[in-house]
């Protein structure tokens, strides 16, 4: 499996035979200015909840991959529906196997609106388990203790993808407890540096991580990690 950071929370993630994108927010990132959007080729669209930095460049990315399929929670299909991107639903604890594998959408604690001011349903994340990988994406969320319900309740994981930038989300210390929670030292780090409110220290933060005997990946916008 290959994941590509295209900046923000935005991860472009290859499995062995679909290419899944996650909460689109690129032509609205000035730190990601050097990524063309329309080069991009997707079969799913993956939104964890309905802010605009999450969703942004979902109608372009649909318009250019008539054929992929978005996935979300109820509300939120509904609403991109409306605008005739064709959905998957899903609501919390429930999980469908699709093509490359199985996602299950799982809590977050965060909000969630969707653009135009309607209802996002709550807001989520996903554990993705393929044939050989299990990789779990937190979406926006605090520290909450029903990441403890994800090694219980999923395959081991291989990869952690936290919110790390603070102030609107977890910050790093938080996601180095919740590393623990879902039993998993491996931890890819998104959503810090886009505004000023989540600036980041990165040396420090692996640091820390280092310190608590985890490795904390972060890449530039546009690299890549296989796992």
């Amino acid at each position: 499996m290959k994941i590509t950071f295209l900046g923000h929370a935005t991860l472009l993630i290859e499995t062995e035979n679909a290419s899944l994108i996650v909460d689109p927010f690129i032509s609205g990132n000035s730190l990601a200015a050097h990524i063309d959007i329309n080069a991009l080729k997707v079969d799913y669209i993956l939104i964890t909840h309905g802010h605009q930095d999450h969703v942004l460049d979902v109608e372009t990315i649909a318009k250019n991959n008539p054929k992929a399929l978005l996935i979300s929670n109820y509300e939120i299909v509904e609403w991109f529906g409306a605008k005739g991107i064709k959905g998957h639903p899903l609501n919390h604890g429930g999980k469908f196997k699709f093509d490359f594998g199985i996602l299950k959408y799982v809590n977050a604690v965060h909000s969630s609106v969707l653009p135009d001011g309607s209802y996002g349903g709550n807001p989520g994340g996903f554990v993705l388990t393929t044939s050989s990988k299990c990789v779990y994406i937190a979406g926006d969320t605090a520290l909450t203790l029903d990441m403890k319900l994800i090694p219980e309740t999923c395959s081991p994981l291989d990869l952690a993808i936290f919110p790390i930038g603070d102030n609107f989300t977890m910050g790093y210390e938080d996601a180095s407890i919740a590393s623990d929670f879902v039993k998993c030292d491996k931890v890819l780090g998104c959503h810090y540096d886009t505004f000023p409110p989540i600036k980041l220290d990165k040396a420090k933060a692996q640091s820390y991580f280092q310190s608590k005997g985890k490795e904390l990946v972060l890449l530039n916008i546009g690299s890549s990690i296989s796992i």
